[in-house]
C-alpha cells in the first residue's frame, strides 16, 4: 500500500510539473470539434479566440508567443490572410510606444527620475504621513510617463533607504529610553539585565556581520522579481544598476551602543517597535498603488490604455474623440481623488486617524528619527550634484513632448495640426516618433564647451559606462539604451490583440456575440458599466492586465452596441478597472517588486488591495457619470457606432 500510494504521489509530482505542457496540448485539442462540427467563420474565430484567452490568462506560454497565434490559425481556417493578419501586429501605437521609450531611455540614462524623486520627497518632510503622501504623489508624478514597473523599481530603493534610517535610529532611540526605565529598579535583577545586554549585543552583531548577505540577497530577488514579471509592463527595468549600487538599503553604518541595564526590543522581528513595522507596511504599498494611479492618467502610461486606444480607432474610424488631451481631461481627476482616497485609506489602516501627529509640519514636532531621515534624503540628493546639460536636455524634451501632444487637437481652440492643408495625417505618434528621432542626433556634451568640463559634468550623471567620454558628439541615448527599453514582447501582445479584433469584426463573431447579449437590454447604461468593471477588475487579479483587457474589449464593444449603449461608457471605465489587480503579489509588476522587499504579507496586501479597488471602481463610476458624460456626449448613442453597428449587420 505505501509504495502504491508513494507511486501515485510521485505521479502526481510529475503531472503538476508538466501542467502547462498538458494544458498547451489538451486545450487546442478538447475545443477542436468546434470549428469541424460547426464549419463557419464565427466558430473557427470563437476557437482562436477561446485557445489564445486560455494561454494568456493560464500563462502556459509566455505572452508573446501566446500572441502570434492568431498569425497562422487565422490563415489555416480561412478567418484572415496572412498578409492581412500581418497587417495587424504593427500599428500607429507600436511607433507611439517607440518614441515614448526613446525619451524614457533619456530620462532613465541622465537620471533624472531620481532628482526628480528626492526632490518632491524632500518637499513633503519626514513625518511618516506626509513621507508616504510625498512618495506617493513623486511615483504617480513619474508613472505618467514611465512604465509601473520602471516607476516601482526606481522608487522602491530609495523608499528601502529612508526606512532602514528609520529602523536604524529606532534602535538607537530604544537604547537610549531603556536607560531612564532601568535606573530606578532593584539592584537585585543585575544578572537579568546582564543577560538580556548579552543578547542584545549579540543579535545586533549579527544584524552587522550578515548585513552585506542581506544587502546582496535583496538585490538579487529584486533583480530577478524584475526580470521575471517585466513582460507584463509597459517597458523593462532599466534601473537595475541603480538597485545594484543601493540594494534598498543604506551603507553599513556602525551603531554606537550606550552602556545600558536593558533593552526593550523586539525579539521576534527586525523592526524596533510594532509602529515600524506599519510605517514600513504603509511606504511600500503606497508605491506600487500610486503606480498604478499614475499610469491612468495618460494615454502612454499603461500598455492597457495603449490596447484601449487602437482598437478603439482601429473599430471606430470615424470617431474622434480619443486622443492625449481628451484622455488626460477625464483621467487626471480620477487620479488626484484616488490619491487623496488611497493615502487616507492607508493611512487609516497602518498609522491610524491621528494625523496632527503623522503629517504636522512643524519642525518643533519632528523627532530625532525624523531629522536623520530627511537628513538622509539630502545626501542622496547631494550626490546626484549640480544638474547636467543632458538633464536640461531631456527635460525640454520631455515639455515639449507633453505641449505637442495637447495642443495638437485640443477640441475647443484649433491645434497646430490646423496649419498643415491635408487634415488626420499626424497623430500622437507623430510626434514622440520625431523627438525620439532627435535624441540620437542631439550631442550628449554641451556645444562650444571644453571636453573636460563637459565630461565631469555628465559622467556623474550616467548609469552606465559607455563610449561617450571619448566621443565628444555622442547622442543623448545610443540604440542599445533603446533596445534595453524597447518591450517587444508588449509590441506583440497588443498585435495580437488587434488581431483578434480584427478577426472578430470580419467573421461575424462580434455580432453574434452581441445578439447573445440582447437580454441585459433592459439594464439602464450604468448598471452595464458598473458589472463590467467589477467582472474586469476581478479576472485581472488573476491575470495579466493586457491579455484581459484584450479579451473583453470586443465583447464589451459587442455589447454596447447592441444595447445601443454609447460603447466609450462601458470601454474607458473597463480599461481603468482593468490595471486594479492590486490585491496579489501576482496581480501586476510592481505588486510583485514591492512584495519583494519583505515588508508586506500576502494578507496586507489583500486587505489594502481590497479597499483599494473598491476606492477606484467608485471613482471611475463616478467619474464616467459627471463630467465624462459632457466630455464624450454619452448620453447619446453616437452616428459613428451606428455607422459601424449597421455595416456589422449588413
Amino acid at each position: 500500500m505505501r509504495l502504491e500510494a508513494a507511486a501515485r504521489m510521485d505521479l502526481f509530482r510529475k503531472l503538476w510539473r508538466a501542467r502547462k505542457l498538458i494544458l498547451v496540448v489538451f486545450i487546442p485539442l478538447s475545443l477542436l470539434p468546434l470549428p469541424l462540427i460547426h464549419p463557419t467563420s464565427e466558430a473557427c474565430c470563437a476557437y482562436v479566440l477561446m485557445v489564445t484567452a486560455v494561454y494568456w490568462v493560464s500563462e502556459a506560454v509566455p505572452l508573446g508567443a501566446a500572441a502570434l497565434v492568431p498569425a497562422f490559425l487565422y490563415p489555416l481556417f480561412g478567418v484572415l490572410k496572412s498578409s492581412e493578419v500581418a497587417a495587424e501586429y504593427c500599428k500607429d501605437t507600436t511607433l507611439l510606444l517607440m518614441g515614448v521609450i526613446c525619451l524614457a531611455a533619456s530620462i532613465e540614462k541622465w537620471n533624472l527620475h531620481k532628482r526628480i524623486a528626492l526632490r518632491m520627497v524632500m518637499i513633503a518632510g519626514a513625518k511618516p504621513g506626509m513621507l508616504v503622501l510625498g512618495f506617493m504623489c513623486c511615483t504617480v508624478f513619474l508613472s505618467m510617463w514611465l512604465s509601473n514597473t520602471s516607476t516601482t523599481a526606481m522608487v522602491m530603493p530609495i523608499a528601502e533607504a529612508v526606512l532602514q534610517q528609520l529602523i536604524c535610529t529606532g534602535l538607537a532611540d530604544s537604547h537610549e529610553d531603556s536607560e531612564t526605565v532601568d535606573a530606578r529598579e532593584d539592584d537585585g535583577a543585575v544578572s537579568d539585565k546582564q543577560e538580556n545586554l548579552d543578547k542584545n549585543q549579540l543579535e545586533l552583531l549579527y544584524r552587522s556581520d550578515s548585513s552585506e548577505c542581506t544587502k546582496r540577497e535583496l538585490s538579487t530577488l529584486t533583480e530577478v522579481q524584475t526580470g521575471e514579471v517585466n513582460g507584463l509592463g509597459l517597458m523593462p527595468v532599466s534601473s537595475q544598476e541603480f538597485i545594484q549600487h543601493n540594494n534598498g538599503h543604506l551603507p553599513q553604518v556602525a551603531i554606537e551602543i550606550p552602556n545600558v541595564k536593558r533593552v526593550k526590543t523586539r525579539r521576534d522581528s527586525q523592526y524596533p517597535t510594532k509602529r515600524d513595522h506599519m510605517i514600513c507596511k504603509c511606504l511600500s504599498l503606497s508605491i506600487t498603488y500610486a503606480a498604478t494611479i499614475g499610469g491612468l492618467i495618460t494615454i502612454t502610461g499603461t500598455s492597457t490604455n495603449l490596447i484601449f486606444a487602437e482598437q478603439f480607432n482601429t473599430r471606430y474610424p470615424d470617431a474622434k474623440v480619443i486622443n492625449f488631451g481628451t484622455w488626460f481631461i477625464f483621467s487626471f481627476p480620477i487620479a488626484i481623488i484616488m490619491l487623496v482616497l488611497t493615502w487616507l485609506w492607508l493611512h487609516f489602516l497602518f498609522l491610524g486617524c491621528n494625523f496632527r501627529e503623522t503629517c504636522s509640519l512643524s519642525k518643533k514636532r519632528k523627532t530625532r528619527r525624523e531629522m536623520l531621515s530627511e537628513k538622509r534624503i539630502q545626501e542622496e540628493y547631494t550626490k546626484l550634484g549640480p544638474i547636467s546639460y543632458p538633464e536640461v536636455v531631456t527635460g525640454v524634451f520631455f515639455i515639449l513632448m507633453t505641449l505637442l501632444w495637447f495642443t495638437r487637437e485640443p477640441g475647443f481652440v484649433p491645434g497646430w495640426t490646423s496649419l498643415f492643408e491635408k487634415k488626420g495625417y499626424r497623430t500622437d505618434a507623430t510626434v514622440s516618433v520625431l523627438l525620439g528621432f532627435l535624441l540620437f542626433l542631439i550631442p550628449a556634451r554641451r556645444p562650444f564647451s571644453s571636453s573636460s568640463s563637459s565630461s565631469s559634468s555628465t559622467s556623474c550623471c550616467r548609469n552606465t559606462v559607455d563610449d561617450s567620454d571619448s566621443d565628444p558628439l555622442a547622442p543623448m541615448i545610443t540604440w542599445k539604451d533603446f533596445q534595453r527599453l524597447m518591450p517587444w514582447e508588449i509590441v506583440i501582445l497588443v498585435g495580437g490583440g488587434y488581431a483578434l479584433a480584427a478577426g472578430c469584426k470580419v467573421s461575424g463573431l462580434s455580432v453574434w456575440i452581441g445578439r447573445q447579449l440582447e437580454p441585459m437590454s433592459g439594464l439602464p447604461p450604468w448598471a452595464v458599466t458598473l458589472l463590467a468593471c467589477l467582472l474586469v477588475s476581478a479576472v485581472t487579479e488573476f491575470a495579466s492586465n493586457p491579455a484581459t483587457l484584450t479579451v473583453f474589449l470586443p465583447i464589451l464593444s459587442a455589447l454596447s452596441e447592441t444595447l445601443r449603449i454609447n460603447p466609450l461608457h462601458t470601454l474607458i471605465p473597463s480599461t481603468m478597472c482593468v490595471s486594479f489587480g492590486v490585491m496579489l503579489p501576482v496581480g501586476n509588476p510592481p505588486n510583485a517588486i514591492v512584495f519583494s522587499y519583505g515588508h508586506v504579507k500576502i494578507s496586507d496586501m489583500v486587505k489594502a488591495g481590497f479597499g483599494v479597488n473598491l476606492i477606484g471602481v467608485a471613482v471611475v463610476m463616478l467619474a464616467i457619470s459627471t463630467w465624462g458624460a459632457p466630455l464624450f456626449n454619452l448620453n447619446e448613442f453616437p452616428a459613428w457606432a451606428e455607422a459601424r453597428n449597421v455595416t456589422g449587420i449588413l
